[in-house]
């Protein structure tokens, strides 16, 4: 089984990254990338998520981040 880290950040979709063979790997990835959009100024709103190679969520690796002003 392969997998991807796909995110989608202000109305736009893209795939972080794809190829994963070891789900521990796709796993660091998924963080690094949601910490990163946690800390970014310009984000309003993202979704991260691990896929596998039938497009389907892996397990609870699903993120919502949303930016609310202070």
């Amino acid at each position: 089984m392969k997998y991807a880290v796909v995110k989608c950040v202000n109305g736009s979709y893209s795939i972080d990254s794809e190829g994963f063979t070891s789900l521990d790997n796709a796993i660091v990835q998924f963080h690094a990338v949601c910490e990163t959009l946690w800390n970014a100024t310009d984000v309003e709103k993202a979704s991260v998520m691990i896929v596998d190679e039938k497009l389907e969520t892996y397990s609870q690796y699903h993120e919502f981040i949303k930016y609310t002003a202070q």
